[in-house]
């Protein structure tokens, strides 16, 4: 044996055995989960025993200041890079389809992410990785056990594709055995689909005992959409997730005593009465042109992007000054109207710093209780539909997200606020597992 590969022996035995010392992680993601609502639940009515009890056994933050725009699927893909989406590339939840081609879709694939995930450093470091409807992680090849979220059409055959995407093949099979429910139980955004997942994830672990697996739980997001934070419906909810958590937290560590549990969500909630549609005033300005019916785009030069409390402004032609400078004239005329529920527009020069991606030349942040749309019918303001929403830009304390995590090893610690960018080198801390591709750090 050469002594070049001696040296690399040496240090893969030795990243071998690092790794097989480490603690395993298990990573629940609770969709629109506000800290305050765990930190201060007796004080809200709420009986969170289980959060409860993770928060007093190890350590956690009052907030976590999550990334621009504050969405579900950047913020999930930041929870596994640590960096923002100006880095990561995954910029919004849909997809930018300004003429409306890809059928509505989202950010689905892992393939779009641009850089390293932790799934990537814990698989590289031979340690077994594995998730359950984690966001962006369709096709992933560093997750050895994956159920990737995914949907298209919203019919049964949904669960034919999940299942064909699942790896290894027959994974969804295996598990829903042994959970002894059928694995249609998943599909959907309730809580019954959410206490299915639990089950499942709880049935992976104890076949597969991953070293790092991730879990996303989203009725939690639906129901805030639906009724409002805070309501008694949103509640209720909240208090059968920490019921599924405990049940699962239960069964992971019977499977694996050491293992650490990191309870997290990717951005908070606030309640919503009316809607901005960006789209009438740039169609009535000519930026975005209709057929002769007026039903659909044909041609645009500048596009709102919707994402929910804010918006992201595409130009067919960034570099171009004139149509920037119109663009930029219209979003300052409608923002001085306070009717139009416009609290802020930011250029790109100011994205960069906040780490929004870089497809958009300028962002819009709505006033708390307005929320964005994009139709082609719908007039500029509306009274909205849902009341409650999440989107709004990153400074906004009622976007903050949460952090709780409890296990062998972790001190008892309040981490004040962190920046959401610090979770993924703080697991990897945990994991053992070498990240420098992180903007974050880690925080225990």
């Amino acid at each position: 044996m050469t002594y070049r590969a001696l040296r690399f022996a040496v240090v893969a035995l030795a990243l071998a055995l690092a790794a097989a010392e480490a603690n395993p992680v298990l990573m629940i993601s609770v969709d629109g989960m506000r800290p305050s609502d765990v930190i201060d639940a007796g004080k809200r009515g709420l009986k969170l025993p289980n959060l409860h009890a993770l928060m007093q056994e190890g350590a956690y933050a009052d907030g976590v200041v999550n990334v621009l725009p504050t969405v579900t699927y950047p913020n999930h893909t930041t929870l596994v890079t640590g960096v923002a989406p100006l880095l990561h590339g995954i910029v919004n939840n849909t997809t930018f389809d300004p003429e409306s081609k890809n059928a509505g879709g989202w950010y689905w694939y892992s393939a779009d992410i641009k850089v390293p995930t932790l799934w990537d450093a814990a698989h590289k470091a031979g340690l077994k990785t594995a998730s359950l409807g984690w966001p962006v992680s369709v096709g992933n090849p560093s997750i050895d056990y994956n159920i990737p979220e995914f949907w298209r059409a919203g019919t049964p055959d949904d669960l034919k594709l999940i299942n064909a995407l699942s790896t290894p093949f027959g994974i969804t099979d295996e598990i829903a055995k042994a959970a002894g429910i059928p694995f249609a139980a998943v599909y959907g955004e309730e809580e019954k689909n959410d206490a299915a997942k639990a089950k499942l994830a709880a049935a992976l672990i104890s076949l597969r005992k991953p070293d790092f697996m991730t879990l996303h739980l989203s009725s939690l997001d639906g129901i805030q959409h639906a009724k409002g934070p805070g309501t008694d419906e949103a509640k209720a909810v909240l208090e059968a997730t920490d019921a599924m958590i405990g049940e699962l937290v239960a069964a992971a560590r019977k499977a694996e005593p050491a293992i650490v549990v990191v309870v997290v969500s990717d951005h908070g909630f606030a309640a919503v009465s009316h809607q901005v549609n960006l789209m009438r005033p740039f169609i009535d300005a000519g930026l975005i042109t209709l057929d002769a019916e007026g039903k659909k785009v044909v041609s645009w030069e500048a596009m709102p992007w919707d994402a929910g409390g804010a918006s992201e402004i595409v130009l067919s032609r960034p570099d171009d000054p004139a149509l920037k400078g119109k663009v930029g004239t219209l979003l300052k005329k409608l923002a001085a109207d306070p009717a139009n529920g416009i609290a802020r527009v930011i250029d790109r020069a100011e994205a960069d710093k906040m780490g929004g991606g870089k497809d958009a030349s300028f962002f819009v942040d709505f006033k708390i209780g307005y929320y964005g749309g994009a139709s082609i019918v719908m007039p500029l303001i509306r009274d909205g539909k849902n009341k409650g929403t999440h989107g709004y830009f990153p400074t906004n304390k009622e976007m903050r997200a949460s952090f709780f995590i409890a296990g062998p090893g972790i001190a008892k610690k309040k981490l004040g606020e962190i920046d959401m960018r610090d979770i993924a080198p703080t697991i990897a801390k945990v994991l053992e597992v070498p990240f420098a591709s992180a903007s974050g750090k880690p925080r225990l």
